[in-house]
C-alpha cells in the first residue's frame, strides 16, 4: 500500500524577500550559459555595437565577458542597471507594444546578478574614465576603458548549487553558447563577433554582406545550395535564403528564422516554410533556410516567453501565407533554367485576402499541355503535344511546344540547360548532353512532376477539364468507397472525376481528367478515394488537394520501360526546363542529375 501524504500545514501569505524574487527570475531568464550569452550580447547590440567580443572558460560556467564598443552607461545609471524592470528600452504601455530593440524588460542584468558574481565595466564618450560596479558589493571605482561595456559574470550558479548540478559538459555548454552567438551573427551581418574560450579563439565573423555572412557562418556550401528569398506583402517583408531540396537534413537544426531581427522559434513561421517544401522533400527530410521577417512592430507581441525566443502575431493567417508564398516563388523556378534566366527584382506578393494556396498574382506559369496537332499521335506524344512518327508535321509539332525544332543540332548547347536527348537507358533514364556534360533524367519521375504541376494549375483556375468514358469502369467497392464517394461528390467534380454507386456494391467512374485519359480509371478512382477517406470532404480541396492531385499524376505519368523515340525525350527535357519544382518529383526525388566533363574525366583518370 502506498503511503497517505497529509497535507502540510497552511503557511500565511507573505512576500517574499527581494533576493528570493529575483533568484526566481533569474530561473525563468536564465538556464545555462548560454542564456546569458544571449542576454548580453542582446544588450550589446542595442547599444549600437560594430564590434562583439565574448570570452569563455569552462563553457561560460566559470567566466562569461562580454565587450563590446557602443554608447557605454553612464556613471550614474550604472548602480540603476543592475535593478529589476530598470531599462532604457520602454518607458510607457505604447512603447511595450512596439518594441523595436533587442532587449526591454529590464530583468536580465538583475537575474544574472542574483546566480552570479558580476562586474560591470562602462564608459560614455563625454566621460573622462570608465567606471567600474561590483553587483555583489555595490562598489563603484574609476577604472581604464575605451568607450563601450564589457559584463563579466563569474561562477554561474554558484549561489544556487543544485542548479548548477544540471550543466551539461563544458564541451555542451560551449557549443550552446557558440550556437547563441551564431544565431545574433546571422541576423547583423554588419557587426562583426568574436569568441574566445580559454584563451582561444573559437569563432571570429568580421563585418560583410548579409549572403558573405551565411556563408562564412553556415558554409559555403549553404550559399551554393540555397536559393534567394526576396517577397513583399503589404507590411511585411520576407527575405533570406531558402536550401534546395538536394540540401535538407536529418534534423530540423539549421532552420534560422528571424522577426525584426530577433531570432525566434514561431510555429507559425515554421509551418509556413515547411508547407512550402511539402511536395519537393523526400521521407521525413528538414529543409534548411534563413529567414528574415519584417514587420511593423505594433502587430507582433515580443512580451509573450521570458527568454524572448517566442512571438505572437497580431495576424498570424497574413504571416503564415507571406513566409509560404514566398519561400514557394523561389523554389518553384526549375534549377536547370535558372543559370540562364536573368535576375529578377523583389517579387510583390498577392494580397492577403486571396484564396488560401494561390498564388495566381504573382507565380510562374507552368508549360500549358499542348493539343494533339496534325495526324494522328501516340497517348504521350498527345500530352507532350509531340507527334512521333516523324515527317513535317512532326517538326512543327514539336516547335509548336518547345519553341525550338528537334533536329536543329546546330543549335548551341547552352542555349538548353538540360541538353540535347542521345539515348534512354534500361527503359528507365534519358541521357542527355549539354555544355557541362551529362545529363541523366528519371523519366517517370520527371513526366510525374509536370503532369502534377499541369493538374495544379488547372485547379488554380477552378476548372479541371474531364473526359467522359465511352464506357463507364465499373469496380467492386468497399462500404466506405461507396461512402466517400457518395459524400465527396463536389471535390470529386473539382477534380474532374466523376464517380457514381452503380449497385449498392459497386461503383461506376464516368469521367476522369483529360489528361489522365489514357490511365487505368479503376485504379486512379481506388487511390483517389482512398486519400478523400482520410480527410474531411467538405475541406479536402485546400487541406489536402497536393496529396491528390500527386497521387492522380503518379498514375497517369509515363512508365518505366516506355520506349520513347529522340523527339519524345528532348519534348520532355524542354518542358522540364519550364516546369515548376521540376527538379524533384512530387515525391522528393531528384528528376535528374549532371555529370560534368571534370567528374567524366575522373572516373576515367584523364589528365592523371
Amino acid at each position: 500500500m502506498s503511503a497517505v501524504l497529509s497535507p502540510p500545514p497552511r503557511r500565511p501569505i507573505r512576500e517574499l524577500p527581494d533576493e528570493l524574487v529575483s533568484q526566481i527570475a533569474a530561473g525563468e531568464v536564465v538556464e545555462r550559459p548560454a542564456s546569458v550569452v544571449r542576454e548580453l550580447v542582446d544588450n550589446a547590440l542595442d547599444s549600437g555595437a560594430n564590434q562583439v567580443t565574448v570570452r569563455l572558460l569552462a563553457g561560460g560556467v566559470r567566466l562569461i565577458s562580454v565587450e563590446d564598443d557602443g554608447c557605454g552607461i553612464a556613471r550614474e545609471e550604472l548602480p540603476l542597471a543592475l535593478k529589476r524592470h530598470a531599462t532604457s528600452k520602454i518607458g510607457s504601455l505604447a512603447d511595450l507594444e512596439s518594441v523595436a530593440t533587442m532587449g526591454f524588460r529590464g530583468e536580465a542584468l538583475a537575474a544574472i546578478a542574483s546566480v552570479s558574481e558580476l562586474h560591470l565595466l562602462s564608459r560614455t564618450a563625454g566621460q573622462a574614465s570608465a567606471f567600474l560596479l561590483d553587483a555583489g558589493s555595490g562598489e563603484l571605482r574609476p577604472a581604464a576603458r575605451a568607450t563601450g561595456t564589457t559584463v563579466e559574470v563569474k561562477e554561474l550558479f554558484f549561489s544556487t548549487p543544485a542548479r548548477r548540478k544540471f550543466l551539461k559538459t563544458d564541451a555542451t555548454e560551449l557549443a550552446h553558447c557558440l550556437e547563441a552567438v551564431r544565431r545574433h551573427a546571422l541576423a547583423r551581418p554588419d557587426v562583426g563577433f568574436t569568441v574566445w574560450h580559454e584563451g582561444k579563439v573559437c569563432e571570429q565573423w568580421r563585418p560583410a554582406t548579409r549572403d558573405q555572412r551565411l556563408a562564412d557562418v553556415l558554409g559555403e556550401d549553404f550559399l551554393a545550395n540555397s536559393i534567394a528569398v526576396e517577397a513583399a506583402m503589404g507590411p511585411l517583408r520576407i527575405s533570406g535564403r531558402a536550401g534546395i531540396p538536394d540540401a535538407a537534413r536529418s534534423r530540423a537544426d539549421w532552420q534560422f528564422s528571424y522577426v525584426n531581427g530577433r531570432y525566434v522559434r514561431d510555429k507559425i513561421i515554421t509551418h509556413a516554410a515547411r508547407s512550402a517544401y511539402e511536395d519537393l522533400l523526400h521521407g521525413q527530410r528538414q529543409p534548411v533556410y534563413a529567414l528574415h521577417v519584417e514587420i511593423d512592430p505594433t502587430r507582433v507581441d515580443v512580451n509573450v516567453h521570458p527568454t524572448k525566443i517566442e512571438v505572437r502575431f497580431r495576424d498570424s493567417r497574413e504571416v503564415h501565407q507571406a513566409v509560404r508564398r514566398a519561400m514557394e516563388a523561389a523554389l518553384s523556378a526549375p534549377r536547370a533554367a535558372s543559370a540562364l534566366a536573368p535576375q529578377t527584382a523583389p517579387l510583390a506578393l498577392a494580397p492577403a485576402g486571396d484564396a488560401p494556396g494561390s498564388m495566381a498574382a504573382w507565380r510562374q506559369p507552368a508549360i500549358p499541355f499542348v493539343p494533339q496537332v496534325g495526324e494522328r499521335v501516340s497517348d504521350l506524344a498527345a500530352l507532350w503535344g509531340v507527334a512521333p512518327d516523324g515527317g513535317d508535321a512532326v517538326r512543327a509539332a514539336h516547335h509548336q511546344a518547345t519553341g525550338t525544332r528537334a533536329d536543329e543540332a546546330s543549335l548551341p548547347q547552352g542555349d538548353w540547360p538540360l541538353g540535347k536527348a542521345i539515348a534512354q537507358l534500361q527503359g528507365i533514364y534519358i541521357l542527355a548532353e549539354n555544355a557541362q556534360g551529362l545529363v541523366v533524367v528519371d523519366m517517370h519521375a520527371a513526366h510525374e512532376r509536370i503532369v502534377y504541376e499541369g493538374l495544379k494549375t488547372q485547379m488554380d483556375a477552378q476548372a479541371i477539364r474531364s473526359q467522359p468514358l465511352l464506357i463507364p469502369a465499373t469496380f467492386a467497392a468497399t462500404p466506405a468507397e461507396v461512402a466517400t464517394a457518395e459524400g465527396s461528390q463536389e471535390v470529386l467534380e473539382a477534380l474532374g472525376l466523376q464517380i457514381t454507386p452503380f449497385t449498392p456494391r459497386t461503383l461506376a467512374v464516368r469521367a476522369v481528367p483529360t489528361t489522365l485519359a489514357q490511365g487505368d480509371p479503376v485504379e486512379l478512382a481506388r487511390s483517389v478515394l482512398a486519400e478523400l477517406a482520410q480527410h474531411d470532404a467538405t475541406t479536402v480541396v485546400q487541406r489536402a488537394r497536393n496529396e491528390l492531385l500527386a497521387t492522380m499524376a503518379c498514375h497517369g505519368a509515363v512508365r518505366a520501360n516506355r520506349k520513347l523515340t529522340l523527339e519524345e525525350m528532348n519534348a520532355l527535357l524542354r518542358q522540364m526546363e519550364e516546369t515548376d519544382r521540376s527538379d524533384q518529383c512530387n515525391h522528393g526525388r531528384p528528376t535528374w542529375r549532371q555529370l560534368t566533363v571534370r567528374e567524366l574525366d575522373a572516373l576515367f583518370l584523364r589528365g592523371r
